[in-house]
C-alpha cells in the first residue's frame, strides 16, 4: 500500500515540487564560486548560436543536484549563452519524470529519450537540439549505473554532432551522501560552493568509442577539483 502512495503520480508530483523548492533555497544560501569559464569558451570554440558550435555537457549522476545552478551562473558569466537553451536528456521511465519534474524550475528543458535503448531515436532528438544550437546535457552513468562508467551513447553524440564533450562538477562544504546507488551529494542550506567546468575532451569521428576512458576521466578529475576546493574552502 506504502509502495503505491509512493509510486502515485499525484505523491511524485508533490515531492518533485517539494526538492524543487529545497533546492531553490540551498542555491540561494549558496556562495558560489565558478572555476573553468576558459574552458567554457574553448566549448563554444570563436562563435555561438546560428552557425556556431553547440555544447555537449556531461557529469557524473551523483552531482545532480547541485547542477542546475552550473547552467544558471555560465549563462550569466557567457554572454554568448543568453540565447541558448540547455536541453536535459532524461529517460521515459518515472525517475527521469521526476527528475524532470524538478530541472523546469531552473530554465532547462527536457528531452524524453535514450541512447541506448531505442537509441538511434534518442540520438536524432539530441542531434536536432545540436544542429538548433543549443545545449545538451548528459549524465552518462545515469540514470541507473553503473556508477562512473560511461555509456557509449555520449561519445558517439560527440562524433556525429562533431563537437567535444565539456566535463563538468559541483560540491558543497555542507551536503550529505546519500546511500543510492551512485553515492548522490545531496548539498545544505548556507553553504559555500563550487562549480567547475573542466577542459574539453576531443572525440574522433571515426573511433567515438575510444574517447570513453578519457570521458570517464575528466568527468572525474572535475569531481576531484570541486573536492579539493571545497576541502581548501
Amino acid at each position: 500500500m506504502l509502495r503505491r502512495l509512493i509510486r502515485h503520480p499525484t505523491t511524485q508530483a508533490a515531492f518533485a515540487k517539494a526538492l524543487g523548492l529545497y533546492l531553490a533555497l540551498v542555491f540561494r544560501t549558496t556562495r558560489w564560486t565558478l572555476l573553468g569559464e576558459r574552458h567554457l569558451a574553448a566549448a563554444l570554440g570563436p562563435e555561438a548560436g546560428p552557425g556556431g558550435r553547440p555544447i555537449l555537457a556531461a557529469f557524473w549522476h551523483e552531482r545532480l543536484p547541485m547542477m542546475p545552478m552550473l547552467w544558471l551562473r555560465a549563462r550569466a558569466a557567457e554572454r554568448r549563452l543568453a540565447a541558448v537553451r540547455a536541453h536535459v536528456l532524461v529517460s521515459r521511465h518515472r525517475d527521469g519524470r521526476f527528475i524532470g519534474d524538478i530541472v523546469r524550475r531552473f530554465r532547462l528543458e527536457l528531452v524524453h529519450a535514450s541512447t541506448s535503448r531505442g537509441g538511434a531515436t534518442g540520438m536524432r532528438q539530441l542531434l536536432r537540439v545540436l544542429e538548433q544550437g543549443d545545449m545538451v546535457v548528459i549524465t552518462p552513468d545515469g540514470p541507473r549505473g553503473p556508477r562512473r562508467q560511461a555509456a557509449p551513447g555520449v561519445a558517439q553524440l560527440a562524433a556525429l554532432a562533431g563537437i567535444p564533450v565539456l566535463p563538468c562538477a559541483a560540491h558543497t562544504s555542507r551536503a550529505r551522501l546519500l546511500g543510492s546507488w551512485d553515492r548522490m551529494v545531496l548539498p545544505l542550506p548556507f553553504a559555500r560552493g563550487v562549480l567547475v567546468m573542466g577542459p574539453p575532451v576531443a572525440v574522433d569521428r571515426a573511433a567515438p568509442l575510444a574517447a570513453l576512458p578519457a570521458i570517464e576521466a575528466a568527468l572525474s578529475a572535475a569531481c576531484d577539483t570541486a573536492d579539493a576546493w571545497v576541502a581548501a574552502a
